[in-house]
């Protein structure tokens, strides 16, 4: 559904409106809806956190579609990790990887 409105007017549709914005918009409503995720989380209503978990998954949506990476690329990249610890994950990536385990 979300590919098939890239080529839509971007005055009937918000996601056509995106993608022709490119990458950094939508990088940039990844980011926001991601911090208005993690603000709900912690002191609003469970239906606010369902909502901007759906906000949040539609950006990622769109801003995988944008790059021509498909969902199953995510999927692919979970499956590979399964059964390793998150930690042991992390710490395989990089010192940055690294320093994020250790602040937590």
């Amino acid at each position: 559904m979300i590919v098939s409105r890239r080529g839509e007017s971007i005055d009937r549709s918000y996601t056509a409106k995106l993608f022709h914005a490119g990458a950094n918009k939508i990088g940039g409503k990844v980011v926001e809806e991601a911090g208005e995720l993690a603000m709900a989380g912690v002191s609003e209503a469970d239906e606010r956190v369902v909502s901007e978990c759906a906000d949040l998954l539609y950006h990622t949506l769109v801003l995988l579609a944008c790059r021509g990476l498909p969902l199953a690329a995510v999927g692919s990249e979970l499956d590979r990790r399964f059964g390793t610890s998150g930690l042991d994950e992390k710490a395989s990536r990089g010192t940055r990887a690294a320093e994020e385990v250790n602040r937590e």
